[in-house]
């Protein structure tokens, strides 16, 4: 399966929504969610339109304004933001459970190809249906701060241009030497 540079943008650009949330910043605008990633503007606004119609997130208007989470990041899963974004998981249409259609093949039930074709499908939706977008912020997050990476709202300046935003300093529990202590006190 290949996503399509909608979805890859989409999911970037939410992922992204949620990090500055997480930070406490709530509304992010169109330009900031382009800049995090080097993602072109108007793409990014066609998407976060999309998104907006789907009841994904919802946006502010005014001098202050941007996007926000219209949804706790917790109950929407990668699953069904890539489903809404590039369509099916299922590799070819007759192994779709969403979009099924009728192929060429003279007895579906004993196709190997559909068969196998079934399992890619299965698999990826396992996989994209058991993670919520709020896993991967936190990940994403996680790893931010243990390998201490830049990350563009956990410096820029605050919308409302009064200071720099800082986010939370990585904590000591989620370094390699607090793992490594703890390993060696189990012993």
């Amino acid at each position: 399966m290949k996503i399509g540079k909608r979805t890859e943008y989409g999911l970037r650009a939410l992922i992204n929504l949620g990090i500055a949330e997480e930070l406490e910043q709530r509304l992010v605008t169109a330009s900031e969610l382009a800049a995090c990633d080097n993602l072109p503007l108007k793409f990014v606004e066609q998407i976060m339109g999309d998104l907006r119609a789907a009841g994904y997130v919802e946006t502010k208007r005014g001098r202050f304004g941007g996007y926000f989470m219209a949804k706790p990041a917790s109950s929407v899963t990668i699953g069904e933001l890539v489903r809404l974004l590039d369509g099916p998981l299922a590799p070819i249409a007759c192994a779709s459970q969403s979009a099924y259609q009728k192929c060429s093949c003279p007895d579906e039930t004993h196709c190997g190809l559909r068969m196998i074709m079934i399992d890619v499908r299965n698999a990826i939706s396992n996989i994209l249906d058991r993670y919520t977008l709020a896993d991967v912020v936190e990940v994403t997050l996680r790893k931010i701060r243990r390998d201490g990476a830049d990350h563009y709202f956990l410096t820029k300046t605050s919308t409302d241009g009064k200071e720099p935003r800082k986010g939370t300093p990585p904590d000591a529990s989620d370094g390699f030497l607090a793992g490594l202590a703890e390993t060696m006190t189990e012993n």
